[in-house]
């Protein structure tokens, strides 16, 4: 696949939270770091986005009594998976995986910082109208394809490249950066989102130049 001056890649939670040994490691995600340093390098734009969670936010199991990780509960923009509590601000779990290695990025954009809104995707809140100001940011650069990697494929890529489109964005997700949490069928569901929006899956190799 063929790369063009206007493709951006969107790096997604690479956090240390979210890696084995953090509060809400998803399984192998740490493998995700090797590839996405190989992809980057084929990028002249780079965004990396960051879970940045003030203490007792509104998507922590902790914060509601009697609640535990994993299940559901209604907040005010609808339902919402409680986690452990993960990325509090200025924590070492909030930080990027140490591996990480992309000092071309341009952009650090945090999301989740309010206390009563969770934010899986790079573009907007969970209550799908609050936006973070990426859409227009990439206007303004006139960057037009969006390549998405991260954790999770099945949660803030997945929100990330779903709301890419319905921004007039093309979207991409690097299947073999990504891993995924695999939520009561989290991972079915987002496959099927992704082909009923045309969002390509391709694999890190196809972005590598040919020797």
């Amino acid at each position: 696949m063929e790369l063009h001056p206007d493709d951006i890649l969107l790096v997604i939670d690479v956090q240390q939270d979210f890696c084995p040994g953090g509060r809400l490691a998803v399984a192998d995600g740490d493998a995700v770091v090797p590839p996405i340093n190989t992809v980057a390098a084929q990028f002249e734009h780079v965004i990396l986005t960051q879970d940045w969670h003030p203490p007792g936010h509104v998507s922590f199991a902790s914060t509601h009594a009697g609640k535990k990780p994993f299940e559901k509960t209604a907040v005010d923009y609808g339902e919402q998976t409680l986690w452990p509590d993960h990325c509090v601000q200025g924590s070492v779990g909030a930080d990027f995986h140490p591996g990480l290695d992309i000092p071309h990025a341009e952009l650090i954009l945090r999301k989740g910082f309010q206390r009563d809104i969770d934010s899986y995707s790079a573009f907007f809140e969970n209550d799908h109208c609050t936006a973070t100001g990426l859409a227009g940011y990439l206007r303004e650069r006139g960057l037009q394809r969006v390549f998405i990697v991260g954790l999770a494929y099945d949660y803030c890529v997945r929100f990330s490249a779903v709301d890419a489109v319905a921004q007039g964005f093309r979207a991409v997700v690097i299947e073999d950066a990504c891993r995924a949490i695999d939520l009561n069928g989290s991972v079915s569901e987002t496959n099927q989102a992704f082909a009923d929006l045309g969002i390509d899956r391709v694999q890190a190799a196809a972005l590598l130049p040919r020797s």
